[in-house]
């Protein structure tokens, strides 16, 4: 029996430690907490006034299991009342514009919604929505993109988290560049409104309390502001023209791949061409606008020139006339101004865009060249022959169309 006691000692170690080991992880290991204690947790409904931009922050989620977040999900009701279809979006800007705007809305439907029409197309229309908006930038991918220049927080996963290094099929990629560009040409996905935010049923954002419940397509949820930024009036910012190029989507898009080479051909002549001169003043109603006389002897010097004047800000358009009884002292430009300018520069690091743009009538060597307007006459209506007007009976009034350019009135 003497000789089976060390061993007996040694059993009752390794019970002991068998049984304190995991007690001891245990103890280490944060506890998660329960479903409800988490959603109680997360920001209330709160309706944020009109004279507030509600703010854009980055992507976070509560760490809680997929099949808790259902639940919490599901606890959360649908807004009561209508939900109102967005307007048709109406695009501005040029050929090139249009095909980068197009390859960035199918890059957000393919990523966000996988290879699935419906999902697809709800998500074309929470980006349009978003560009309309006055909280979010003001170009299709400025929106795409914003916040892609961070390892965390970019307000759509696909554009830092990897998931474009994979490449979709063919006729994958076919399908959502269909969709995009009938949504870009006004195709309207209405169950979804005027919804800004969406997130999928298995996740827990933690605004997703905080906002108007809206909609369901299939696994995922849609979101709107609460109050007057919910609603259709608070969407009535206008769309900029120059659609950035993306140098993420280059190995993806053919017109991201030509704009990027571009945009670095505008960068060197910027940094080959310094300006030390005397800069204009912006606009007193617009700091970030420039509006100024240019030398057409100096036209080496016109990038370097909007390079110093716009410094260090984000958004920058600077425009330029070498003719003074062309050039425009006021935002917007009319038509005319417009088919007069010499020089632009062009500035939204939002979307990764910095363009120099040229009157090539002027500047024959020079490009880009800048879109020339076409002014169209309104003709005179002749006086309708018939029968007397009703008194009391209201008739259909006929709107000019508006000159084909890069402005547009609100939606």
């Amino acid at each position: 029996m003497s000789s089976l006691r060390p061993l007996h000692l040694v059993l009752a170690i390794i019970t002991l430690v068998a049984v304190l080991l995991p007690l001891a992880v245990v103890r280490l290991v944060p506890a998660v907490p329960p479903p409800a204690k988490i959603a109680a947790a997360l920001p209330k409904r709160q309706v944020i006034s009109a004279k507030q931009l509600p703010p854009v922050e980055p992507v976070e989620y509560a760490a809680i299991a997929p099949d808790d977040a259902r639940s919490i999900n599901a606890a959360v009701p649908f807004v009561s009342g209508p939900v109102p279809p967005a307007r048709p979006f109406r695009f501005v800007g040029t050929a090139d514009d249009f095909t980068r705007a197009t390859d960035c809305l199918a890059a957000a439907v393919y990523y966000e919604a996988g290879d699935d029409a419906t999902g697809e197309r709800a998500v074309a229309q929470v980006v349009l929505n978003r560009l309309r908006h006055p909280a979010f930038p003001k170009t299709v991918c400025g929106v795409v993109f914003q916040g892609s220049e961070r390892s965390t927080g970019c307000q759509f996963t696909f554009t830092c988290d990897g998931a474009l290094m994979r490449t979709p099929s063919a006729p994958a990629w076919a399908r959502a560049r269909e969709i995009a560009t009938k949504a870009l040409r006004g195709d309207v996905y209405k169950p979804v409104g005027w919804a800004t935010h969406y997130h999928t049923d298995w996740v827990v954002p933690y605004w997703s309390s905080s906002l108007d419940k809206i909609a369901a397509v299939d696994t995922h949820l849609f979101f709107r502001w609460t109050g007057w930024w919910g609603t259709g009036g608070a969407f009535n910012r206008n769309q900029l023209p120059g659609e950035g190029s993306v140098a993420k989507l280059a190995a993806l898009s053919e017109a991201h791949r030509t704009g990027a080479v571009l945009a670095d051909a505008d960068a060197a002549i910027v940094e080959a061409t310094p300006f030390f001169g005397r800069t204009p003043m912006p606009l007193a109603s617009d700091p970030n606008t420039f509006l100024t006389m240019l030398n057409p002897a100096q036209a080496a010097t016109f990038a370097g020139m909007a390079q110093a004047s716009c410094g260090e800000r984000v958004r920058c358009k600077f425009m330029g006339w070498t003719e003074p009884d062309a050039m425009a002292f006021t935002m917007p430009l009319t038509p005319d101004q417009m088919n007069a300018m010499s020089f632009s520069y062009i500035r939204d690091r939002a979307s990764g865009l910095e363009r120099t743009l040229w009157n090539c009538t002027e500047f024959k060597q020079r490009t880009p060249c800048m879109k020339r307007f076409a002014i169209r006459a309104v003709p005179v209506a002749e006086p309708a022959v018939g029968p007397t007007e009703l008194e009391g009976v209201r008739r259909k009034t006929t709107v000019a169309e508006p000159p084909v350019g890069n402005t547009a009135s609100p939606e």
